[in-house]
């Protein structure tokens, strides 16, 4: 076949040409677009490195291209230490035969170490993301790697290392980056404040908090000297362990050493106090900041509109937004949502509604937790058509229900026994591409319980973890409770039995639903030995527990074992509540006692707790039954 007579469309026509299995003489034809004549070139018989290096040099990058996968790991490391002077150079051949031919990551930590001289850090972090996050050698062995090449090439500069650390940060390799440190300081360098910037950065992240003051102790003695960033990341993590007063020392410190706190500073004092509800103090600071001549911004007010929202101090709230107006620091939608989730809570719908409008009436576009807000306390309020006019309304603004929006949704008509309603609404979810929560599927399987559908809530919760989401406390909960209302006992200790294997901790809940159920078997004694196996397990029974016991020792007419369960709960500090009177006086008037019932009525009245109708007809079934005794008697 002549030359003239191939048509070369590509690289793959170009491979095509190579016999895989012979070495002899190889014709490379390259076509021009902007000429009719075919170039050919020729490469030797063995690929060597003066052959590599000179195409390399003279830019002929489909020859190494074309035979990359036929380059060793040992000829790629020859040809960049050859490079090393270009590092530019170096990198595009890297680049070039990325694709085709396997590197190793001995070889990629030479790429790094040439990367490292060229100004812009990117090329050698991405060469060590992928080298670290390959885990194809330990950190020790990258680090001593790049020893090796760092000491061959020349270099003077440790900022190799350097990289090799934020590398293990931006993978957030914690421990992997403090040991980095380690070796840097073993070999008497010394990393930059950027770099242990980024690791306190990390561990702060993490909550490694231990491990942030290990490594700012040994900054200090390595005479790293802090900058304002550095000051800034110490005392957010002051503030998240609750420790405001240091933080406000470390304040003093860096104005002792010349450097000035900035508005994240503040802010990030203000958040402490808000985050360890001290409101007050978060004032003073913001009157701080404007005495200091440092003009608080949206991230100085929105903790403090949020935490007084969140204490329920409203007014004050919208005072502080309005101050951001005159500020000329426009409300955000996070510091209105603060206000209409404040008005949710407390059920004053309408004006979280008015809220909503005000904010797009400033021209603050409404967020989807905005109307996730709005939807939930709908839902609340058993108000079904306006939450669904929401859902409209949302999509009108461009925006679209997400993970939250659908299990609002769900968990609303869940309790509204809707199943259909439901299970439709996660079809949705899914053909939208929206994976279903944790969250979900407890929705679902506790309205599948309430409609006594429990086998599919055993499908359904096998399906859970085929699925790979691990139930939690809750869902095992909202199974248990489906098999005890539906007298299903013995699958209900079971599933106690599954949550112990599989280290999922029982809570108060789990027990006093198994106890309402064997209570509604009759088998009281057996309930009553659970309050034992929940001390033991270090749960505390609550007065739901002891209520559920009184309650069924009263219905049962063992009055003796009920006061026996009514002083137990006493003595641990739980007062009775309306729930512990109606059932003492109820199986008082059961057992004709009127006269010790009455004597309740007034000791709940004398300790605050209103009676209520289900009190009044205990009582008044129990008068009718002494008039009816009295009447026998002289009949």
């Amino acid at each position: 076949m002549k030359p003239g007579n191939l048509h070369l469309t590509g690289p793959q026509n170009l491979k095509s040409l190579l016999p895989a299995t012979t070495r002899r003489r190889h014709c490379f034809y390259h076509h021009s677009s902007s000429s009719a004549h075919i170039e050919i070139k020729t490469v030797p018989d063995e690929i060597t490195l003066p052959a590599v290096l000179r195409w390399v040099r003279s830019s002929q990058w489909h020859f190494v291209e074309q035979l990359a996968a036929q380059l060793s790991p040992s000829l790629v490391s020859s040809t960049l230490s050859s490079l090393h002077k270009d590092p530019e150079l170096a990198l595009e051949f890297l680049s070039r035969i990325e694709n085709q031919c396997v590197q190793d990551a001995r070889t990629l930590c030479l790429g790094s170490a040439i990367a490292s001289r060229i100004t812009s850090p990117k090329p050698a972090l991405q060469l060590l993301n992928r080298i670290v996050n390959s885990r194809t050698l330990q950190v020790k062995e990258i680090f001593n790697e790049l020893t090796i090449h760092h000491t061959r090439l020349g270099s003077k500069s440790s900022i190799l290392f350097d990289f090799l650390i934020r590398a293990c940060c931006d993978l957030r390799r914690a421990d992997e980056a403090l040991q980095c440190f380690y070796m840097m300081k073993e070999k008497g360098l010394v990393p930059k404040i950027e770099t242990c910037n980024s690791m306190l950065s990390l561990f702060l992240k993490l909550n490694k908090t231990g491990s942030a003051w290990v490594l700012y102790a040994e900054m200090f003695r390595l005479r790293i000297n802090s900058t304002i960033y550095t000051y800034n990341i110490m005392i957010n993590l002051l503030c998240k362990e609750g420790k405001l007063k240091r933080a406000n020392e470390f304040i003093l410190s860096m104005e002792s050493l010349g450097i000035m706190p900035n508005v994240v500073t503040y802010n990030t004092l203000i958040q402490g106090y808000c985050l360890n509800r001290r409101i007050e103090g978060a004032l003073l600071i913001l009157n701080t900041m404007k005495r200091k001549g440092i003009e608080p911004d949206e991230y100085s007010y929105g903790p403090v509109i949020t935490w007084m929202c969140k204490e329920g101090r409203l007014e004050k709230a919208y005072e502080f937004l309005n101050r951001m107006g005159k500020a000329n620091l426009g409300p955000t939608a996070v510091a209105y949502n603060a206000l209409i989730d404040g008005h949710c809570n407390k059920g004053e719908l309408e004006t979280a509604l008015r809220y909503r409008d005000e904010m797009v009436k400033k021209g603050i576009k409404p967020t989807t937790s905005t109307f996730n807000l709005l939807i939930h306390a709908f839902f609340m309020e058993g108000k079904m058509g306006d939450a669904d006019n929401l859902i409209k309304e949302m999509e009108d603004h461009g925006l679209f229900p997400d993970t939250i929006t659908y299990n609002i949704l769900i968990n609303g008509y869940c309790r509204c026994g809707n199943a259909s309603k439901a299970f439709k609404l996660q079809d949705e979810m899914l053909s939208k591409g929206i994976q279903p929560t944790r969250i979900t599927y407890t929705s679902l399987i506790y309205v599948l319980g309430k409609l006594d559908r429990m086998k599919e809530a055993d499908e359904l919760f096998e399906r859970v973890k085929r699925e790979r989401i691990a139930p939690d406390t809750v869902m095992y909960n909202a199974l248990i409770d489906g098999h005890c209302a539906t007298g299903g006992m013995k699958r209900a200790f079971l599933i106690l039995k599954e949550m112990h294997e599989m280290k999922v901790p029982p809570d108060e809940v789990t027990y006093n639903t198994l106890m309402q159920g064997l209570c509604r078997d009759g088998k009281v004694e057996q309930a009553y030995g659970l309050i034992d196996e929940m001390k033991k397990r270090g749960i505390k029974p609550d007065f739901v527990s002891y209520n559920t016991l009184i309650s069924a020792y009263s219905k049962g007419g063992d009055m003796k074992d009920a006061f026996r369960t009514r002083d137990e709960m006493l003595s641990i500090g739980f007062n009775p509540t309306l729930h512990t009177y109606n059932a003492l006086i109820q199986g008082l008037c059961k057992t004709g006692e009127g006269d010790r019932a009455e004597e309740l009525l007034k000791e709940m009245v004398s300790k605050g707790i209103t009676p209520n109708d289900s009190t009044y007809i205990s009582l008044m079934e129990a008068m009718k039954n002494d008039d009816d005794i009295e009447g026998n008697k002289y009949s």
